[in-house]
């Protein structure tokens, strides 16, 4: 890191956020000093602890050690979610002390190794933490960012080298436009951040901004895309997937690549779009040159990504899936991955909004598709970082969703207090809880007591 060679002590502004902290553990890991801030303790916070790194937890400047303010010495990195007006960040600030946005940082590290980037607004977790897994197997030296948490490993940063690095190329606030990909992945680029990025056509027009950073080099893309490069897909592509089927929940297929077939291949996610996501990492892996027999072998055992379609609790009584879908078109994946898997059977789903700005926008979408459901629970919008807006509610969500002429059995809005309560009285076997707020702390107390009953 040649622009950051002369830095030996790094803060972190939101240290453990999922993209912060596994910056800090690289940071780490290549022996500079690492200390920061966030808001609340955390489990990933306290892994980061763990690991020799100083974290406070109250907006203090005067807690901060002095070596951390050198101007010559020391580096302030931040998120785009801490608050103009933080305090810490207002004193830095003030002080002269150079401060980098989390991508800033990021795009400096991608210069010095081989950078593989997956872009898209659905999927990137997913696939990049698929491709990290392959390339890990397939023992290529490689250092991965990642935006989950990858089960098996309980980690979201992946480092078994630094010849090559995986990172997902994040469209929030043009995030991804500080990188130098070698080779970048595109899944979708279906509107979002509008509250950035005002309308739809900039949006995409961004994405086609990122697919011109790779100037010459290798961009594959979902086969639906409409930019130049190598498709990837289930009906076509330079890399496609053929003779698919399911088997006791996993998909065994055979992969067309320009090189020749792959046969007898194994994903063990449901769902078109996890099947989709892994082709697009299998296409990038082997146009870096992994060996593809390993990367075969290594896609059979990847052990997934912590609240992408998670199955929490699976027996007789209940089935209960966690997934971070957000937006409708995620929402509509997690849809046909619990149809295929159970077609039969009743669906009840807990969705928890994010984003006022988010809901406003997408309002029709997302009652569309919520109603494919049999039974739906909302709760209140989730703000992260933004002030109420008048009228945005989910009480006017539940409204669209039973003004549809095939709105569900039952649509309502429920505290979280209620949630058990009101899925015990619908009778429901297979309950999926959706959301990117802070739903996660009620699927974590449904599943203790239900695992344990």
């Amino acid at each position: 890191m040649k622009e950051l060679e002369h830095i030996s002590h790094f803060y972190f502004i939101g240290i453990g956020g999922i993209g912060m902290s596994a910056l800090a553990r690289y940071l780490n890991d290549q022996g500079k000093h690492v200390a920061g801030y966030d808001r609340v303790v955390t489990a990933l916070s306290k892994k980061l602890e763990d690991e020799g790194i100083s974290i406070h937890y109250s907006d203090s400047f005067g807690k901060i050690p002095e070596e951390f303010k050198n101007i010559e010495t020391a580096q302030v990195i931040y998120t785009p979610a801490v608050p103009a007006d933080f305090g810490e960040l207002v004193r830095f600030r003030e002080s002269g002390i150079n401060i980098l946005k989390r991508a800033q940082l990021l795009g400096q590290i991608s210069r010095t190794m081989t950078c593989l980037a997956i872009a898209g607004t659905h999927g990137k977790t997913t696939t990049s933490a698929i491709l990290a897994h392959l390339l890990y197997k397939s023992d290529v030296k490689v250092t991965a960012f990642l935006g989950g948490i990858l089960e098996g490993y309980d980690t979201n940063y992946l480092c078994s080298g630094t010849d090559v690095m995986v990172v997902e190329a994040d469209e929030f606030d043009r995030s991804f436009m500080q990188l130098d990909p070698d080779i970048a992945g595109i899944t979708s680029m279906d509107a979002d951040h509008l509250d950035i990025y005002g309308d739809a056509a900039t949006f995409e027009k961004t994405f086609h901004d990122f697919a011109g950073l790779l100037d010459g080099k290798t961009l594959l893309l979902n086969e639906k895309l409409d930019l130049q490069g190598l498709k990837v897909g289930l009906d076509s592509g330079d890399y496609e997937a053929v003779d698919e089927v399911i088997i006791d929940g996993a998909y065994h297929f055979d992969l067309i690549t320009p090189q020749g077939k792959i046969d007898k291949c194994l994903l063990k996610l449901p769902g078109k779009h996890n099947l989709s996501n892994a082709i697009l990492a299998m296409a990038v892996a082997l146009e870096q040159g992994a060996n593809p027999e390993k990367l075969k072998y290594a896609l059979a055992s990847f052990p997934g990504v912590k609240r992408r379609f998670t199955y929490r609790v699976d027996n007789e009584r209940r089935v209960l899936i966690d997934d971070y879908a957000h937006h409708p078109k995620e929402i509509d994946a997690v849809y046909q991955a619990v149809t295929e898997m159970y077609p039969e059977q009743e669906k009840l789903v807990v969705f928890q909004p994010h984003l006022f700005s988010r809901t406003r926008d997408f309002i029709d979408e997302f009652a569309l598709s919520l109603s494919k459901f049999d039974k739906v629970a909302l709760l209140d919008i989730y703000p992260a970082r933004e002030l109420p807006i008048e009228g945005i509610t989910s009480e006017l969500l539940c409204r669209k969703i039973n003004a549809l002429e095939q709105s569900p059995e039952v649509v309502t809005v429920v505290e979280k207090d209620d949630i058990e309560e009101f899925i015990n009285d619908m009778g429901t076997r297979i309950v999926i809880m959706l959301g990117a707020g802070d739903i996660g702390v009620e699927i974590n107390k449904l599943t203790e007591k239900w695992s344990n009953a």
